[in-house]
């Protein structure tokens, strides 16, 4: 799984739209078995399935990430790929077993595993709803990775085949940030557990299973609507964030932080008094970046 997912059984969630969708037509592009998609959205996970069969029935011109024309990776070489939608929602924690279990009927298992599926409510502590903000917040971005995670996980440990996961955390989940308490709150979660995993399957011998956590900073797909990048970090485009978080899956990159600058600020916060770097990151914007912030609805 060097250079491209073909041949692979590839589970992406939140599929449907944004990253989702991009990960999901990348996947096709490449020739992977089968591709599975999980979204609570069902029209717009019905229109993406026709979209990546037509794709797949007119012939698969294109050549997959990186692979030279003519090579095992191109499309003359693909084995066929086959599109397996399903309608569920992540804040539903019992639907996750029983699509799982479905999936594993099917296929028999998964390769890689993209939890890319997430929520945001964008403001004070005190304004989130128990049931409507702070729940379902905990329930779709830290809770439901790992249910996912664990319905799959055996199946990877034990196949032979290599395996990667994908959890998409956030910059959030790094530093504090007004407004972005609840969500802070998961996507710390989603970090810590994220490498705590990863460094769980290293020691036990379970290497051809490799985790890559991410952490962008806001990207442009209409969740941070409003939200504006602090200094010397701009808001991303999806197809950047997508092309690198996909290289980094497929190197089984343990870490990835876009961009740079989400490093650097970590780093600083590490090392400066709590008040140094709340000082610092006023005066860089951070703590003012979701002041705008309206959003989408979810």
């Amino acid at each position: 799984m060097a250079r491209t997912v073909r041949g692979a059984r590839v589970l992406i969630t939140g599929a449907a739209s944004g990253m989702g969708r991009l990960y999901a037509e990348r996947a096709v592009r490449e020739g992977a078995r089968a591709v599975v998609l999980w979204d609570r959205d069902a029209a717009a996970l019905n229109e993406l399935t026709d979209a990546l069969r037509a794709e797949i029935l007119t012939g698969r011109t294109a050549t997959a990430w990186d692979a030279p024309p003519r090579s095992p990776s191109s499309s003359a070489g693909r084995p066929e790929t086959s599109v397996h939608p399903y309608v569920l929602d992540l804040g539903e924690l019992g639907a996750i077993a029983q699509s799982a279990q479905a999936v594993r009927r099917e296929l028999g298992g998964i390769d890689v595993l993209i939890n890319n599926a997430g929520i945001v409510r964008g403001k004070y502590f005190w304004e989130h709803d128990n049931g409507a903000d702070t729940r379902p917040t905990m329930q779709v971005n830290a809770l439901a990775p790992m249910y996912v995670t664990r319905e799959f996980l055996t199946g990877m440990i034990e196949s032979p085949r290599e395996a990667r996961i994908v959890n998409i955390a956030s910059a959030a989940g790094t530093l504090s940030n007004p407004r972005m308490s609840v969500y802070a709150a998961s996507k710390w979660a989603v970090i810590g557990w994220s490498d705590s995993m990863r460094l769980e399957l290293e020691q036990q011998g379970f290497g051809h299973v490799k985790v890559t956590t991410v952490a962008p900073s806001y990207i442009d797909t209409g969740m941070f609507e409003g939200a504006r990048g602090p200094l010397l970090t701009p808001v991303l485009t999806p197809e950047y964030v997508v092309d690198k978080v996909w290289k980094a899956m497929l190197a089984g990159r343990p870490l990835l932080m876009l961009p740079w600058s989400v490093g650097f600020a970590r780093l600083l916060k590490g090392v400066l008094p709590t008040r140094a770097w709340d000082a610092v990151a006023e005066r860089l914007g951070v703590y003012h970046s979701m002041d705008l912030f309206t959003g989408r609805r979810p």
